[in-house]
């Protein structure tokens, strides 16, 4: 799944409004953040994490490697902060990002 330049510019839209929900410290990825990001992406689809890890280099290893993980796509990343997004099989209107974006 890769999405088109259409589709993440139409998610970074979405994303800019978005908080951070998920941080990844010190311990770096802990099967606990693994988890956790796996059920926000379930419900939210579109999320917004923050790295307070290293340097650039090890903040893009860590996100590459999540996201190969969770199977979810990197939309963006600038600073400590990336954009994740993976389809939810059965998304909710009330937790979805996308979804009630559409409706508001």
């Amino acid at each position: 799944m890769s999405l088109t330049p259409e589709q993440k510019k139409h998610y970074r839209t979405i994303g800019h409004k978005l908080n951070p929900i998920l941080m990844i410290a010190g311990k770096g990825l802990t099967e606990n953040i693994q988890l956790e990001a796996d059920r926000m992406l379930e419900d939210h689809e579109l999320i917004k994490i923050k790295l307070a890890v290293g340097d650039r280099e090890v903040k893009k290893a860590i996100t590459r490697e999540l996201c190969e993980i969770v199977e979810a796509e990197l939309v963006q990343e600038i600073g400590n902060v990336a954009l994740l997004y993976r389809k939810s099989t059965n998304p909710d209107p009330k937790l979805s990002n996308l979804l009630r974006q559409a409706h508001s």
